[in-house]
């Protein structure tokens, strides 16, 4: 059975951290790939990236897979939500070896970050590495193939979409050849998830949804709402979509680096604009090599589309599944507060 998640990938993992309330609003989501790793591989658009590790995932160089790739708030600062989970690998013995003790390995953990500092009111309110290791506990402790929470959770948890809130959301398919492909996004872009003439989001506009278009006086007032939300942001968008596309396939390092750069034209069909100079947009690949490609490039073709349409997909559900804010960082009504269940 399928949750159409990332975690429908066997052996993938993910496990969030949510700080909320009493000047929070931030968190760090960490994907767990099956012991041993995943080939890996990232492709960066934005124009303001915050990343770490990114330099190892270059198919010119020597590392080949990763045990975990962390998502996090708290701008640069949050990377250091990476430290956690890289203990939490090392005294596990995961990670690449170095040495002849079988403990003597370095956890290579990439890890990109988006702006959410003081959305929960305190500019200093940031993922740590206590932040990381609770992450990737969370991810360990979940049952093989279970539900990814979505909406305000994790890395998502102080990320805005346009002046909507955003959130986290995860999507998956089953390829004709037996492959799976899933996507985990989290939206947080200085664009906009919707259609400024309708209210329809733009990621739901390529899946033949026209028929649920909100109704005009439903997206009326709600426009009204947001002019008026508008009036209250003072500070230039700072922002940053992130995701991970996981197959079970088998595929190379150049290979999934492909996969990873496709996969950001999903970010462009549900944001507008994107990889904007205030973004730092930034989509990671990993295959755990279950399955091999049997017709390249077919196959591989099959992957790719899959890999941008479920991007697509995950990121018009993070909308969906945000809640609104309205604190002493800001205020950011959710979708669903606007126009219900249009």
């Amino acid at each position: 059975m399928t949750v159409d998640a990332l975690t429908d990938v066997t052996g993938v993992r993910v496990g969030h951290a949510t700080r909320a309330g009493g000047g929070w609003l931030t968190g760090t989501t960490v994907v767990l790939a099956p012991e041993g790793g995943a080939v890996a591989a990232v492709d960066v658009r934005g124009g303001g990236p915050g990343t770490k590790e990114t330099d190892a995932l270059d198919p010119r160089n020597v590392v080949r897979t990763v045990e975990a790739v962390v998502l996090t708030g708290g701008s640069a600062y949050g990377l250091d939500a990476a430290s956690g989970v890289m203990a939490w690998l090392e005294e596990r013995g995961r990670g690449v070896r170095v040495g002849p003790d079988p403990g003597h390995v370095v956890p290579v953990v990439p890890a990109a970050c988006l702006f959410d500092l003081g959305r929960g009111g305190d500019f200093r309110a940031r993922p740590d590495a206590a932040t990381g290791r609770a992450a990737v506990e969370a991810a360990h402790a979940s049952a093989p193939g279970a539900p990814v929470a979505e909406g305000c959770v994790g890395a998502g948890t102080g990320a805005v979409i346009g002046l909507l809130k955003g959130g986290v959301g995860s999507a998956s398919t089953v390829l004709g050849s037996g492959i799976t492909v899933a996507a985990l996004v989290v939206a947080n872009a200085v664009g906009s998830a919707m259609d400024p003439e309708t209210g329809a989001l733009y990621g739901e506009l390529w899946q033949g949804r026209q028929g649920r278009w909100p109704r005009a006086d439903v997206h009326e007032a709600a426009r009204r709402r947001l002019a008026e939300v508008a009036l209250t942001h003072s500070l230039p968008p700072l922002n940053t979509t992130l995701a991970v596309v996981a197959t079970d396939a088998v595929l190379t390092k150049a290979q999934a680096q492909k996969v990873a750069g496709t996969a950001h034209d999903g970010i462009a069909r549900a944001i507008r604009p994107a990889h904007l100079l205030n973004d730092g947009d930034t989509v990671f690949a990993l295959a755990t090599g279950a399955r091999p490609l049997a017709d390249e490039p077919l196959a591989l073709n099959a992957v790719l589309a899959a890999g941008a349409d479920l991007v697509t997909r995950a990121l018009a559900r993070a909308v969906r599944a945000a809640d609104p804010v309205d604190g002493p960082g800001g205020t950011w009504p959710s979708y669903r507060q606007l126009y219900g269940g249009s």
